[in-house]
């Protein structure tokens, strides 16, 4: 697959690199991001994935949300990708929580969406594929995200949790089919028979699926959008799952990337501790994860 890098910049020992590249998922020109930390120049090193949310391209987490100081400290990698398909072809919405910049990691079977809304296959295939054709990278990832982001990393890693070893959010949309940032968008790329959302709703996918580790969920308790974000459901869905993790309801925090930055750290030493221990494992208790 080809790819053309934009640019590339040092970053804490490591290279910030932007590149863009033919999307045959998304049917057009799809760009993303990637850090790699120092340690990549001696070598492969494990993969953490940020999912953004709403109205964010590649670049808004890769400038504001402080994770390149962190994931060089650990040793990882971390992709940044686009939100949605982009172009002068492409559907959009005049409303912002719809169309371009609004993706909502799935695949759209519904026009005018369906010939370039495909996120969900963009980011399970084609981009992974891509990123591990040409960078320096090993075959264990973990994935995060803020917002639509953290909806996206939730429901993707619970129904491919053999593509995942560790799994995190940031202010996810926690229960989208019961949510107005959800529901709008669920029934404009998918149509309205509400059976089929349910593979998108990650507290649906935690009570029925589980995750096979734990996972940890940073929440803002001063977040404007908290009805929206439905919170309380998750955490309901992990009671019932009796599912390993957190949800840390974080005192005086709002939406924003200042909340996302505060918090970064913690995420990111959460995967590397995992993707790292995988490192370290003997291949047979591999085999047993």
């Amino acid at each position: 697959m080809s790819l053309e890098v934009i640019s590339e910049t040092a970053c804490f020992g490591g290279r910030q690199i932007v590149a863009k590249h033919p999307s045959n998922a998304c049917g057009c020109e799809m760009t993303f991001a990637v850090y790699l930390p120092p340690q990549a120049e001696n070598g492969p090193v494990p993969v953490l994935w940020y999912l953004s949310g709403l109205t964010c391209t590649h670049e808004n987490a890769m400038t504001k949300g402080g994770f390149q100081e962190h994931a060089a400290e650990h040793g990882i990698a971390v992709i940044f990708p686009d939100t949605s398909p982009r172009g002068d072809d492409v559907a959009d919405d005049e409303a912002y929580d719809l169309g371009q910049g609004a993706g909502f990691y799935v695949n759209a079977t519904r026009e005018p969406w369906s010939p370039h809304f495909r996120m969900y296959d963009y980011i399970t295939g084609e981009l992974r594929g891509l990123v591990m054709e040409h960078f320096p990278l090993e075959d264990r990832h973990g994935i995060t995200g803020h917002s639509m982001g953290g909806h996206g990393a939730l429901t993707i890693a619970m129904r491919n949790a053999e593509m995942f070893e560790s799994l995190s959010a940031f202010a996810p949309i926690a229960n989208p089919t019961s949510s107005d940032w959800g529901r709008k968008q669920l029934s404009a790329y998918l149509g309205d028979d509400e059976s089929s959302w349910a593979d998108h709703d990650a507290s649906i996918l935690l009570e029925e699926k589980g995750w096979k580790g734990e996972i940890l969920v940073d929440q803002g308790a001063s977040d404007q959008f908290l009805d929206l974000l439905r919170p309380e459901a998750l955490a309901q869905a992990m009671v019932k799952r009796r599912q390993p993790g957190a949800i840390r309801m974080q005192p005086g925090y709002d939406h924003s990337y200042f909340f996302v930055t505060t918090f970064a750290r913690d995420h990111v030493a959460w995967h590397a501790e995992r993707l790292l221990r995988l490192r370290a494992a003997p291949l047979r208790e591999r085999d047993k994860t």
